[in-house]
């Protein structure tokens, strides 16, 4: 059997605060706002997975009210999921991601985040699609308040 899920995150930018994206430190002047390192990419992914497993999504597993996983690696997040598929008896075939954001530019880190993504999934860099458009100053995500992440994901039974 194979299924597939969707995910969407997004995150206001916040002074002070480091930019992760698909585990990978970027430089930026301002980071996301969230309870944990706000890896909207990863965030995203992690929700298509959960989907294609018929699961709950992140917060279900990790709620922004639990204070001991404050700052969490989303990484972790990813390496919980690849777990889960496990449990469910599925394996994570591919996943596919569009980061949407003004800056800062994403291309220089794409491989790096597929290495990243890809290992905590227990899947090849190869089976990891990023990729990163603007949303041409429009919105929120035109006007550089925040930057949203959409995702599938494609799972197969064991």
């Amino acid at each position: 059997m194979t299924r597939v899920g969707i995910g969407y995150d997004v995150h206001p930018f916040a002074e002070g605060r480091r930019l992760v994206l698909g585990g990978v430190e970027i430089p930026h002047e301002r980071g996301l706002q969230g309870h944990s390192d706000a890896d909207v990419l990863s965030h995203a992914i992690a929700d298509a997975v959960l989907g294609a497993l018929g699961l709950p999504d992140i917060g279900h597993y990790f709620p922004p009210s639990d204070a001991s996983i404050e700052g969490i690696s989303s990484l972790k997040i990813l390496e919980r999921c690849a777990e889960l598929s496990a449990e469910k008896g599925m394996r994570i075939v591919n996943v596919d991601a569009s980061l949407v954001a003004e800056a800062p530019k994403v291309k220089p880190h794409a491989e790096a985040m597929k290495i990243h993504i890809g290992k905590a999934l227990g899947i090849g860099a190869d089976d990891v699609g990023v990729k990163a458009t603007t949303n041409e100053r429009l919105g929120f995500v035109g006007r550089e308040e925040g930057i949203a992440a959409m995702a599938v994901a494609c799972v197969e039974s064991i």
